[in-house]
């Protein structure tokens, strides 16, 4: 992959203006991450979910405009984007990518979590429609209570969110039903640890394809 060829879709002066926060911890959000006049054509080539919770972008099927989002995430190019908002060198840390579908409005889902040790840096890039629901927006969180928050991220088109992960980066949502599209890169301590999530993500998948099986993991416990 060529370290400096243009972004096909990613705007990279949006994303490199965009403020660094550092109230709770550090985060970024980028209002049109990917420009609006490609909303039509890149849903148009987006993997079709049919469950809730998130598949590894290895199981899913997409066509090549969503792909060009995704080989733009995974570039060098976006990377030292990356590393220049929070001032670190993520070089020796793989990118893993899962992508969420729907949200259920199950009690259990959206649950308060300050992201596992592995994750270095967490990247959310949301692929929405639209977003009308005052529920179900990622909140940037200052403890495990979900309504102690200090920002709203909503899964929409082009949105982009994306933090430090630490032992206090907490988020979550409140439960809402929904078409929620949103993809997750996040940079990881191994490459071991990347063939867990994928095999992990790939068992989940297979999981939910069987109803009774879907049907216990609807409403197993967090």
């Amino acid at each position: 992959m060529d370290r400096d060829a243009p972004f096909s879709l990613l705007d990279e002066a949006a994303i490199a203006a965009a403020e660094l926060h550092h109230d709770p911890y550090d985060f970024s959000f980028v209002e049109h991450a990917i420009p609006e006049r490609y909303k039509e054509e890149v849903l148009a080539d987006a993997p079709h979910i049919p469950d809730r919770g998130s598949y590894g972008l290895p199981n899913l099927r997409y066509g090549p405009r969503f792909g060009a989002a995704v080989q733009d995430l995974l570039s060098p190019r976006f990377r030292r984007l990356v590393e220049h908002k929070f001032d670190m060198d993520l070089s020796a840390y793989p990118p893993v990518i899962v992508m969420m579908g729907n949200t259920s409005g199950h009690y259990n889902e959206g649950y308060a979590h300050p992201d596992s040790k592995h994750k270095i840096v967490t990247v959310l890039l949301g692929f929405s429609r639209a977003w009308p629901y005052e529920r179900g927006r990622l909140r940037i969180l200052r403890s495990s209570n979900r309504e102690d928050y200090a920002f709203e991220y909503p899964p929409e088109f082009g949105r982009m969110l994306m933090f430090r992960v630490c032992d206090h980066s907490w988020h979550g949502f409140l439960p809402q039903k929904g078409e929620r599209m949103s993809l997750q890169l996040c940079y990881v301590d191994s490459e071991a640890y990347v063939r867990r999530e994928y095999f992990r993500h790939r068992v989940s998948a297979f999981a939910k394809s069987v109803p009774v099986l879907r049907r216990i993991l609807d409403w197993a416990p967090r």
